[in-house]
């Protein structure tokens, strides 16, 4: 896991005048699960859009699989190999579940980008293999899924398009505690077949079982990084930053 997979580099993001992150650096390696912790309002899913290209960083550097994406719209972004599942899941409530699916295959999305060239893994039917409950549940519209089914889903659409890295955040926000562990063994066989995952995540618990290395992000600056093991032996940055 030595390849460097996504580098941020002094990244500053702006809502209007409202300065969120400000002078930002992170790296995830390929093959890891890095997470991101921190309050709510620190800054944690204004990081990820600006990765993803939907909030733009003003000032710094996003590369990815050395591609710089400054510049980058979203859709272009996504075609390098990075996926989103975003914070509320985000399905399309009045499409089907394999109409959802089936999105990120359609001809607005087709088109692999550079360093493309793996074959594509995920397919409807090896999704419905990984998500059996969604196969049973595939003429059913989004919007009658329960909460669970619904991150399942939204996890789901996510690897239709075979990405490098996604990007999850809060993917465990409502759910009730044995849905959680589901969400933990999911991250983990995605992990184990060749994805890397920037996670965001407020359930502590849940973000030190799969971390292979962690972030701790206060009002727009990183206070903390470092591996799961190291900060669990910083009780001022748990106690002050986190609330643990």
């Amino acid at each position: 896991m030595s390849e460097h997979l996504l580098a941020a580099h002094d990244i500053h993001t702006y809502y209007g005048d409202s300065y969120i992150i400000q002078g930002v650096s992170l790296d995830v390696l390929a093959g890891q699960i890095v997470t991101l912790l921190g309050r709510n309002g620190m800054g944690k899913t204004t990081l990820i859009r600006s990765v993803a290209g939907l909030t733009p960083p003003r000032q710094g550097e996003i590369i990815f699989k050395g591609h710089s994406l400054v510049g980058y719209p979203p859709y272009k972004i996504a075609k390098l190999g990075l996926a989103l599942v975003p914070q509320g899941r985000q399905i399309f409530p009045s499409l089907t579940v394999r109409e959802n699916l089936l999105l990120p295959t359609s001809k607005l999305a087709v088109g692999r980008g550079p360093g493309r060239n793996t074959p594509a893994r995920w397919n409807l039917e090896s999704v419905q293999e990984q998500f059996p409950r969604l196969a049973e549940r595939a003429r059913q519209l989004g919007g009658s899924l329960s909460g669970g089914e619904q991150q399942m889903l939204s996890i789901a659409r996510a690897l239709m398009s075979n990405p490098d890295l996604i990007l999850m955040d809060e993917p465990s926000e409502g759910l009730a505690p044995v849905m959680v562990q589901q969400i933990r063994e999911i991250m983990r066989s995605i992990q184990s077949q060749g994805h890397s995952i920037l996670l965001v995540e407020q359930n502590f618990k849940l973000a030190m079982a799969v971390a292979d290395y962690v972030y701790v992000i206060t009002s727009g600056r990183i206070v903390f990084q470092g591996p799961p093991n190291e900060l669990q032996s910083q009780t001022e940055i748990l106690d002050r930053h986190l609330g643990v």
